[in-house]
């Protein structure tokens, strides 16, 4: 049996992989991992130098704090590396019982659930809640795990302008509504560090009947009287909403949680595949989340010192003439534009010691790439004025 020759439609895959990252390259938008051998939550080796890290979403310096590596260590003793299997099967540990009562304390709300990841929160939760005929409404700046999460619940999403309650609730009120109503948005965006209109949005969907989910990674921690996020921030109570977070933020660990109802909580157990599908934290990181959590309550002097930190690099950025956008959060974007130019400003900063890798499309819009700096309440003073001195130089020389 003879068999024609067929010529493929489709490049080799070689081809098509080299000409992808060529593609990139010739963009500056191609992006590499760096070896970093940490010194702590603001100082690390890169490239074979010591360096002030200046883009550590770290904000509380936990991931080196001696309470945390005391109880993660203590954990490892008593249980070991892994949990062995998903939630589901015999990875629910007891540990899990006591970190979700405390994330649902700290958020007030009357549960919460643990996920591997904030990423996986968000896929879990969003896509468990709407699905083919419901509606999403998200931010035009939400983080790409929103987007993928809007995206594989099949529901129909449309896009607000940035921070716009009025775009959302022009939409509430119209005769095009569709099925079950889900507002999504950032409590933090964190490429710019701005806030969402919570109590607008937040009175919205409760007039409208809408479900507001708010995805509080960057405000977790900080932000508020009690360091409990966005909605502490604004005093919005949590009831009808869904608040999702991060420990690998500001908690200085990893894992992700969902802070909702009792019934809101069974639902996701049952429904959201990201946590069905997936093995259990291990018993060393779930102890280091209980003990952040602890330090966040009882410790607000780490907040202090963040915000003393936080005003000093806004002076600095100031006196330069670099726009500092009025937001209460440890973020500061300094936008350049042009990729190129930004991966040139950043080379120069880690020639002065400082790191700082630049933010370009896809994770910025076009013409938005920038360095996004941020702050650590283990950063010192002098690293402060380390980072403004040696902007004004690069600037002073017009590169």
């Amino acid at each position: 049996m003879k068999f024609a020759h067929r010529t493929p439609t489709l490049p080799p895959w070689a081809h098509f992989l080299s000409s992808y990252l060529q593609d990139l390259q010739g963009k500056d938008l191609l992006r590499r991992l760096i070896p970093v051998q940490s010194l702590g939550s603001s100082r690390a080796v890169v490239a074979g130098k010591e360096m002030v890290l200046f883009c550590t979403n770290d904000y509380l310096g936990l991931s080196s704090d001696q309470r945390m590596k005391k109880a993660a260590m203590s954990a490892l003793e008593q249980w070991g590396t892994g949990s062995g299997a998903s939630r589901l099967i015999s990875g629910n540990m007891v540990l899990y019982g006591q970190l979700e009562a405390d994330c649902a304390r700290f958020k007030e709300t009357g549960s919460a659930l643990v996920f591997s990841s904030g990423y996986s929160t968000n896929i879990g939760v969003i896509t468990s809640l709407v699905s083919q005929g419901d509606t999403i409404l998200s931010d035009q700046l939400n983080h790409a795990s929103i987007v993928d999460a809007c995206r594989l619940s099949r529901a129909e999403v449309i896009v607000y302008p940035h921070g716009d309650a009025h775009a959302v609730e022009s939409y509430l009120k119209s005769k095009n509504r569709k099925g079950k109503i889900l507002v999504v948005t950032d409590g933090v965006f964190s490429m710019d560090g701005d806030l969402a209109p919570l109590p607008d949005l937040s009175g919205l969907c409760k007039d409208y009947g809408a479900l507001l989910v708010v995805d509080d990674a960057h405000g977790t921690g900080i932000l508020g009287k009690r360091g409990a996020g966005t909605l502490d921030y604004f005093d919005i109570p949590s009831e009808g909403i869904i608040q999702v977070s991060t420990f690998s933020k500001a908690l200085g660990s990893l894992g992700g949680f969902v802070a909702c109802t009792k019934i809101a909580r069974q639902y996701f157990v049952n429904k959201a595949r990201s946590l069905i599908y997936s093995t259990a934290l291990p018993p060393s990181v779930l102890a280091a989340n209980i003990e952040a959590l602890r330090i966040v309550q009882q410790d607000p002097g780490l907040r202090f010192r963040l915000r003393q930190l936080t005003l000093r690099l806004r002076k600095g950025l100031e006196a330069l003439g670099i726009p500092v956008p009025n937001h209460p959060t440890p973020i500061f974007p300094i936008i350049i534009g042009v990729a190129g130019q930004t991966v040139r400003l950043s080379k120069y900063l880690m020639e002065k010691g400082v790191f700082v890798p630049p933010i370009r499309p896809p994770t910025v819009p076009k013409g938005q790439s920038r360095l996004r700096i941020s702050l650590s309440a283990s950063h010192r003073e002098e690293d402060i004025d380390l980072l403004v001195s040696a902007l004004s130089d690069y600037f002073r020389r017009g590169a």
